[in-house]
């Protein structure tokens, strides 16, 4: 079907041309998630903007009564940073307030609406999050980047994988600045996810291409075939929670929009896609280089 066709297109360009002429493309998405990156630290202090999990403030959620805009003006005289519509109801983002101004806040939601859901995020705990994610989030890393080298015990092959596990999380953060998902706790367990599951199919294609007797283009086509099909399985999966967590409520009355499970989604969909093009062009092209060089075979390749 269309699956296997899309599979032929991938083994065709593996054998088709050089292995440096394809990395100039990998190279380039890079180089445009970094500028993204870039360009959001610049104007906000962070490379994502952030969620109020990390930045303090209050979310409230009222009823959907009345449009965005009236909802809004109710609260105009307090930090409201955003409105979003999660189906039946309005979630309403605060910015930071003195004790006084929230005390007044929660008595006017409480007057204008009826069982208004109310979450206040103080800036000191919020300063702890930030502190944790920016220490383990890169120590994950590390840790996946240690086991990595200790399974090949080969440099070439060992950065790759770990090359192209950055690139599926440097893609994935810049998508977040595309289609306004915030860092939030929610989002930084998707990006985790990422590093996990990037490292899986990277070790998959090494492994194949190392241990096993053969042409090198003919075991990759042949790990191709399993990972495409891993990460078919799982893009499918990713989908149907994108369209549950954003569009059930328009059937279900009673349900609201799923935000937590609507960004991770939007991270995972992302970073999926990023990985399937890191690993089968960006890692494959790489052994296809490596493995090609003059003497230059790989120790645990299989002669």
């Amino acid at each position: 079907g269309k699956f296997e066709e899309n599979c032929m297109e991938l083994e065709d360009i593996i054998s088709k041309y050089p292995p440096r002429q394809i990395m100039l493309v990998p190279i380039a998405v890079v180089i445009l998630a970094l500028i993204s990156l870039g360009v959001t630290y610049v104007s906000t202090g962070s490379p994502v903007k952030l969620g109020i999990e990390f930045t303090g403030g209050t979310l409230i959620t009222v009823p959907g009564i009345g449009s965005e805009e009236s909802v809004a003006a109710e609260f105009a005289s307090y930090p409201l940073q955003d409105v979003r519509d999660i189906g039946n109801r309005y979630m309403l983002q605060f910015g930071p307030m003195s004790d006084l101004e929230y005390s007044q806040l929660v008595k006017l939601a409480n007057d204008r609406f009826e069982s208004p859901d109310i979450r206040h995020m103080g800036p000191i705990y919020s300063k702890e999050l930030q502190s944790q994610v920016a220490r383990y989030l890169p120590l994950s890393f590390i840790f996946m980047a240690m086991v990595v080298f200790v399974v090949f015990r080969q440099f070439v092959v060992s950065a790759l994988v770990v090359l192209c596990a950055m690139a599926d999380i440097l893609i994935a953060a810049a998508s977040m600045n595309l289609t306004g998902v915030e860092l939030s706790l929610g989002t930084v367990a998707a990006l985790l996810m990422l590093i996990g599951y990037s490292v899986d199919t990277d070790i998959l294609l090494s492994m194949r291409v190392l241990k096993r007797k053969g042409d090198v283009d003919e075991k990759i086509k042949g790990a191709m075939q399993t990972g495409l099909t891993m990460a078919g399985t799982t893009i499918a999966a990713v989908i149907a929670l994108i369209i549950i967590s954003n569009f059930l409520y328009l059937i279900v009355p009673s349900f609201t929009r799923m935000d937590i499970i609507a960004d991770m989604t939007m991270v995972l969909i992302f970073g999926l896609a990023a990985d399937v093009f890191n690993t089968w062009v960006t890692n494959a092209q790489g052994l296809r280089w490596y493995l090609g060089r003059p003497k230059k075979l790989a120790r645990g390749q299989k002669r």
